[in-house]
């Protein structure tokens, strides 16, 4: 079982991420920031001290955490800038060994519905077009987009791109973070089951003021042991990572890093362990 995570929701420097990941006794990383910049925007020398110091570790990456086309990039942004970030990011990826990429689905700019589906589903099968050029898997997230505004949506996306090269990372938190009832997380899961390739662990509840509240893994509203644990019954093998967001928050632009974000990452790591050596055991 691979179990790893969002490495900079513990530090913002990759050597703390790797010493972090270490102490969890994990041997992966899931690369997004490396100090502010996202791994897929660093010029090549920088990257090229990332791969040495990622080698040297003798870690793997799993996954790039990409911004193609998430929060910040809408359905009226420029698509050439996502390809252009798809296409540095695949050698890089290649390099690494790295199957996965993740994006979203490109949230509304004033768009009537049908014509921000239209955009969104060609724009997709464009980026799937230069994935499977390079070899390399997209892996939608159920966040910001078209494709993460219902299960629907979702699947419809799925199914009209229709392609090897785009597939899901399930986000466990982010239906009830979205705003959506906690029960429509199980038919977000349902809907995502075909699909999946690699889980983002994540857990919140809605507060009684309205507001979302991050919690430790089990502890708010996002069905997390009954989804990994339905995961872990059907054979489920690809990997866990964990995206705390209990200090970091990167789309309100909050980042983690001191000590208590360290502290934190390293707790939920820890009780995301323990979820899955329990749950692994009960499998059916």
């Amino acid at each position: 079982m691979i179990i790893t995570g969002i490495a900079d929701e513990g530090s913002p420097d990759l050597k703390d991420q790797i010493r972090i990941h270490r102490t969890l006794g994990w041997n992966t990383l899931e690369l997004r920031l490396i100090g502010k910049r996202n791994v897929c925007a660093i010029d090549d020398k920088a990257f090229d001290e990332v791969y040495r110091t990622v080698r040297e570790a003798q870690m793997e990456v799993i996954c790039f955490a990409s911004s193609i086309a998430n929060w910040a990039r809408p359905i009226t942004s420029d698509l050439q800038a996502d390809v252009e970030e798809l296409k540095r990011a695949i050698p890089r990826m290649q390099r690494f060994r790295t199957p996965f990429i993740r994006v979203m689905s490109y949230p509304n700019d004033g768009l009537p519905e049908a014509q921000w589906r239209k955009e969104a589903i060609r724009r997709m099968k464009e980026l799937a077009r230069v994935a499977a050029d390079g070899d390399v898997i997209m892996v939608h997230e159920n966040c910001s987009g078209w494709g993460g505004m219902s299960p629907e949506n979702q699947k419809i996306l799925l199914e009209e791109v229709h392609s090897p090269n785009l597939q899901i990372v399930f986000d466990t938190g982010n239906p009830v973070g979205e705003g959506h009832p906690p029960e429509e997380t199980w038919d977000f899961y349902q809907s995502a089951l075909p699909f999946i390739k690699h889980v983002h662990i994540k857990d919140c509840a809605k507060t009684a003021k309205g507001e979302i509240e991050y919690t430790y893994p089990g502890e708010g509203q996002s069905m997390v042991r009954r989804i990994l644990g339905s995961l872990l019954d059907l054979g489920y093998g690809g990997a866990f990572s964990i995206e705390p967001h209990i200090t970091a928050q990167i789309h309100l632009g909050t980042s983690s890093s001191g000590r208590e974000a360290e502290e934190i990452y390293l707790e939920y790591g820890r009780r995301t362990n323990t979820m899955l050596e329990e749950l692994a055991a009960s499998a059916g």
